[in-house]
């Protein structure tokens, strides 16, 4: 019984190894911003969202004691400053979705 276990186990991790890597290319972004939206996005967009940054880092700041008494701290955190400062730093300019846009495309070579 413990063999079985182990064996898996065993099969349940390499399957998790082959599979987590593939995970870091689903993040890209295909969007074609045009140059309108990238000069709001840089002018207005930009700004506001870096002062909500660390106007959600001083709420943040002061609302954590009771964010971990409820159990929802890292809520909180990814609400009030993890999502502003993806949205003022992460995203790229003038796209509409948070992440980071694909510098080339690597297609996979057939075998």
């Amino acid at each position: 019984m413990h063999t079985n276990v182990m064996k898996l186990l065993q099969i349940l991790i390499v399957s998790l190894c082959v599979a987590v890597p593939s995970t870091g290319w689903s993040r890209t972004l295909e969007e074609t911003p045009s140059a309108v939206a990238m000069t709001g996005d840089a002018v207005f967009v930009r700004p506001v969202m870096l002062v909500t940054t660390i106007l959600g880092a001083g709420v943040f700041l002061v609302s954590s004691p009771f964010s971990a008494l409820g159990g929802n701290l890292g809520d909180a955190w990814d609400v009030l400053v993890g999502g502003p400062f993806e949205t003022t730093f992460v995203r790229c300019l003038g796209c509409t979705l948070n992440g980071k846009k694909a510098a080339a495309t690597v297609e996979q070579a057939e075998q």
